[in-house]
């Protein structure tokens, strides 16, 4: 199947000609290569429309006919027929269309490579938009995620650099979000999440889902109004200040990574609209990220010190991390940090060349092994869709100085006092818990260890005169942390 699917590949890059995009290939001038792209991509199906998609946002790595050409696969990739998108919505609801919706619009009002969405309105009035799966779409995605991992499995074994970039971790990874996107019902449980995150946010609004009209192929979400991030003329029309669009957008990206540890990771401008009163609205919750808090740590120190210029700090934290060999040079690794950094530094979007910065970051990692983090993969693939809205929005946006502030007051809430009482709160009920258990635990531990193990190793600690001392350091040390908690315990349920 993998080797039909690769000569259907093949077959489709001749037919559209997607070899003249080799420049030794080229000829002369082509007119229809953006619309050849495109076209190709449409056909080729989901995972080739994503990357397309993605390629889309960065205008700055593109020439301008294939970037215009490759946004229409944002929200105007060719629909399904809509009796097939009308059968699937009275299949889920269990009821005909015209009982379960007042009205309900034939055409699609938008159309992706998993799904398109069709405007309607409920019993009572409620404006609402029907979001639908295309027909065999798991199929489709399921023969493309096979050809990735056999590509993956080949690049860990025929290039040398093949292990340390990690391929099949990171295909596994896309895989794993792919299959929260086919099902609906996970999309609206990540939208209603996400909504309960900025429900007080004066920057960001996001539909509420109607449950009861929702299943695993079937969404059906507040219907919101606004304009396409992208029309921005139109939105300077409206009155929109678009360089404070765009510093919000940053702070709601950060917002997100830092704050929640939980962003939408497909913040290409299809998935964006703008109300008038010049607030986010964000639409299509399939694909989220999550960051653990060693994660969202690491991420902020590594920022914090790029912000600052401190790049032993953040060669620093990349050997805590373990993300490079623990024999690395500490200060080799900093001057090469430095030489990639320090260009950049400083200077508005329109100055940088993210297309050279990304070769030579590839050259620096490759020259230290570090090792790609697959669970990184969603915020890299964000960084470059919220780097390409900004540029768009406004090219002399400094992002380093609007992230800086919120990300020192993030840090200091954590590092400090507050986020010491916000985990003593947090974990106090599991202390209390756990405590009492612990001679339990420890009798359970020695009576269960036949093999010996332990009690040889008391032994040897006796024959070599140090277990009576080493054991009365730890019975002062229980007793000290046991005397905190309890002290933490009482500040947290009996503040004064």
């Amino acid at each position: 199947m993998r080797l039909l699917r690769l000569q259907r590949i093949l077959w489709i890059g001749l037919r559209f000609r997607l070899y003249r995009f080799v420049p030794r290939f080229a000829g002369g001038a082509d007119e229809r290569r953006a619309v050849r792209l495109r076209e190709a991509l449409e056909t080729l199906g989901p995972i080739f429309v994503k990357f397309g998609q993605v390629l889309s946002t960065r205008r700055d790595l593109l020439p301008e006919d294939l970037a215009e050409e490759l946004a229409k696969l944002q929200d105007q990739v060719p629909p399904f027929p809509s009796g097939q998108a009308i059968a699937e919505v009275e299949k889920s609801l269990g009821k005909s269309i015209q009982n379960a919706f007042e009205t309900f619009e034939r055409e699609p009002v938008a159309s992706a490579s998993v799904a398109q969405v069709h405007l309607a309105v409920l019993k009572g009035g409620t404006e609402v938009a029907v979001k639908v799966l295309r027909p065999g779409v798991e199929r489709a995605i399921a023969k493309d995620l096979l050809l990735l991992e056999t590509a993956a499995g080949l690049v860990e074994l025929l290039w040398a650099d093949g292990r340390r970039l990690k391929p099949r971790e990171v295909v596994a990874e896309f895989a794993h979000h792919l299959d929260e996107e086919l099902d609906l019902v996970r999309e609206a449980a990540n939208a209603s999440l996400l909504r309960r995150n900025f429900a007080a946010s004066p920057l960001l609004a996001v539909p509420a889902i109607h449950w009861d009209f929702c299943s695993r192929r079937v969404m059906v979400m507040e219907r919101m109004h606004g304009t396409p991030i992208s029309q921005v003329d139109v939105l300077r029309r409206k009155g929109i200040d678009i360089p404070a669009l765009a510093r919000a957008g940053v702070e709601i990206f950060f917002t997100q990574v830092f704050r929640d540890g939980y962003f939408h990771a497909d913040m290409h401008p299809g998935n964006i609209l703008v109300a008038d009163d010049g607030k986010y609205v964000a639409l299509d919750f399939g694909i989220m990220g999550t960051l653990s808090e060693v994660d969202k740590s690491y991420l902020a120190q590594n920022f914090i010190a790029f912000f600052n210029r401190d790049y032993r700090r953040v060669a620093q934290a990349h050997l805590d991390a373990g993300w490079v060999p623990a024999g690395t040079r500490l200060d080799d690794f900093e001057a090469a940090i430095r030489a990639v950094c320090e260009p950049i530094f400083a200077r508005p979007l329109k100055e940088i060349y993210f297309g050279k910065l990304l070769l030579r970051l590839f050259q620096t990692s490759r020259r230290f092994n570090v090792e790609v983090q697959p669970q990184l993969v969603m915020l890299q693939k964000t960084l470059l869709n919220i780097e390409g809205l900004g540029r768009e929005l406004d090219a002399d946006l400094d992002l380093w100085q609007t992230a800086k502030p919120y990300l020192e007051r993030w840090m200091s809430e954590q590092v400090g006092w507050r986020g010491l009482l916000r985990t003593v709160r947090r974990e106090a009920p599991f202390w209390a818990q756990t405590l009492p258990a612990i001679p339990r635990l420890v009798h359970r531990l020695l009576a269960e260890d036949r093999a010996g193990g332990l009690l040889a190793a008391l032994e040897r600690l006796e024959a070599q005169n140090r277990r009576r001392n080493r054991l009365l350091a730890g019975l002062l040390a229980v007793a000290a942390v046991t005397a905190a908690v309890l002290v933490l315990q009482l500040l947290v349920f009996f503040p004064f």
